[in-house]
């Protein structure tokens, strides 16, 4: 069975990670989408609720899983038993950043590999942290994240 990591904070998860999440299920057997723990960030949404929407949003597509993990993404993705850490990427800025965590990955567990998905154009300027300035600022979020959220997210900012 291919299984790949699909890794994030998802706070909140946006239609670009939705679409690398839809992506990425018809390559691989099995995509667990990995929502990070980070304690240097406070998230808008608690862990609970973020693995509760990710789970939502992604109902429809019978090979994804949802997990959360702290520590080393490379050793949860053995743990996993997945050879493939899936990274989206917007723009090249990006790709500096996450070239560096895959070649640290690699070097921490061999037989992991990294696979760069671009995003579809559409969402190559989208981020969480743009939709919750976008929220916070009162601006309209259709079409940023899934409709099922925007009035979750709305009342998480006020």
């Amino acid at each position: 069975m291919k299984i790949a990591i699909y890794p994030g904070s998802f706070d909140p998860i946006t239609n670009g990670h939705l679409d690398i999440i839809e992506r990425s299920a018809q390559i691989f057997d099995k995509v667990v989408v990995a929502v990070s723990i980070n304690s240097q960030k406070s998230p808008l949404f608690s862990i609970e609720e973020r693995i509760e929407i990710v789970k939502s949003v992604t109902s429809h597509i019978e090979n994804v899983e949802v997990k959360t993990f702290t520590g080393l993404l490379a050793e949860f993705a053995i743990k996993e038993n997945a050879k493939v850490l899936i990274k989206g990427l917007r723009a090249v800025s990006d790709f500096e950043y996450e070239f560096q965590m895959a070649l640290m990955n690699k070097k921490i567990q061999p037989e992991l590999e990294t696979l760069f998905m671009m995003c579809n154009k559409e969402y190559s300027y989208l981020s969480s942290s743009i939709v919750k300035e976008v929220g916070r600022l009162g601006g309209d979020l259709s079409g940023l994240v899934p409709d099922s959220l925007i009035e979750r997210i709305k009342n998480k900012l006020k």
